[in-house]
């Protein structure tokens, strides 16, 4: 349908004399276009676009063979340049040295709705402040009726976030005894409030959602939390796999990212619906072991290396179908960094300085995607619900009368995106 109306405009405009129909009424919906970008003050660039595309005085130098089309064409293309964002000074300056008034034209309106689309942005990033206030504010309003109806109890959020607390506690305890610490240094009352709870938030990422009820102040994002658990679980799976086949294969096929995409596919395709009912695992990596011998050693004998021997096609294969198990040590260390970076994350107050830890790098992009998502509904219910949760772990942490920062109280970090 476009390239038929940019032809009748072509034919039109070919005809002797030219037909201006259509010309002028495009001409009339620049006007509009460019009126839009106006703000009141603009009195002095109003009146100039009303008077030079005034369509009346336009239709009558039609009529009299004395419509000047690429002198209109520079003036439009000045306003547009005078009333854009500097991004789009580029496709301005490639506007200019178009000749073709049906292509230019046509280029004229592709830049004006990417001006529209960067006035609809910016309008956005100016009033996204008072959304987020009015947001926040209505989501605690209606959750503080829901505490209420629950005689001011969150049963099952206090029961998260006291495991949270323990197992930072226990993992603080580790490295105590690792580095020689004094006995009492991590005692629950010197527990960051913020790092327990963004501990808890990672909690969430391996909810047993069939037989745990969710955290109240979470609740209406489970879906979103169940959405991205599966996803981290497919990446989990294929780093642990793609781990494994660069330690069996070494520097051969090290490098060759064309390679590293295509296993990526195999496995994604294979480890397709791992969430459902039907789907079996073992037999999935069975299948995954079998198809991974077959691709490396095509991509070996391809860049004029040895083929695996028998032996070594067979550790492989057992070293994948392996990865099968959750107690795996390739998949639990797999698991744990991706735990640790998402929790750096959270607490850094420049997440995109976060380095992936080794062994994630060739899910890297993948990993980038949930991490967003993820640090959007965290950052965005702790805003929301620091008042909770700030009560809740005054009580768990047994702060001793020392007075720590709460959640509220500290810097909301920024979202990745």
């Amino acid at each position: 349908m476009k390239k038929a109306f940019w032809d009748s405009l072509q034919a039109q405009l070919s005809e002797d004399p030219p037909v201006y129909d259509h010309a002028i009424k495009l001409l009339g919906e620049i006007k509009e276009s460019l009126l839009s970008f106006l703000l009141p003050g603009h009195t002095r660039l109003r009146n100039q676009i009303n008077e030079v595309l005034d369509l009346e005085l336009i239709k009558q130098e039609a009529e009299n063979g004395a419509l000047h089309i690429p002198k209109l064409a520079d003036f439009i293309i000045g306003m547009m340049a005078t009333l854009c964002a500097p991004i789009r000074d580029d496709e301005i300056k490639i506007i200019r040295d178009i000749s073709d008034v049906v292509a230019l034209f046509r280029e004229i309106f592709a830049v004006l709705d990417l001006m529209k689309l960067d006035m609809v942005n910016f309008a956005i990033s100016s009033i996204r402040p008072h959304l987020m206030k009015q947001s926040v504010d209505y989501e605690r309003k209606s959750f503080q009726e829901f505490f209420d109806k629950q005689h001011g109890s969150l049963e099952i959020t206090t029961e998260w976030l006291q495991e949270a607390a323990s197992e930072v506690l226990s993992s603080d305890m580790d490295t105590s005894v690792l580095s020689g610490a004094v006995a009492g240094a991590t005692d629950i009352s010197a527990l960051c409030p913020t790092a327990v709870l963004n501990h808890a938030y990672v909690k969430l990422l391996k909810w047993d959602h069939a037989n745990r009820l969710f955290p109240e102040p979470v609740l209406m994002d489970q879906s979103r939390f169940e959405e991205m658990q599966r996803e981290l679980n497919q990446l989990t799976i294929t780093a642990a796999v793609l781990l494994v086949i660069y330690n069996m294969t070494g520097a051969a096929i090290s490098g060759l990212s064309g390679f590293l995409d295509r296993l990526k596919r195999i496995i994604k395709v294979l480890l397709t619906g791992m969430h459902t009912v039907s789907f079996h695992l073992v037999e999935a990596m069975v299948s995954m072991s079998e198809q991974i011998c077959v691709e490396v050693n095509n991509c070996l004998s391809q860049h004029g290396f040895s083929l695996l021997t028998p032996e070594k096609e067979a550790v492989l294969k057992g070293q994948i179908q392996a990865i099968s198990g959750s107690d795996n040590s390739v998949r639990k260390l797999i698991d744990l960094r991706i735990q640790t970076f998402l929790k750096m994350h959270l607490a850094s107050s420049n997440p995109k300085s976060v380095a992936i830890p080794g062994g994630l790098g060739p899910i890297g992009s993948e990993l980038e995607e949930v991490t967003i998502k993820f640090l959007h509904l965290a950052n965005y219910n702790k805003l929301v619900f620091s008042p909770y949760y700030d009560t809740i772990l005054t009580k768990v942490l047994k702060k001793n009368g020392s007075q720590l920062p709460g959640i509220g109280e500290e810097e909301q970090q920024p979202s990745l995106g």
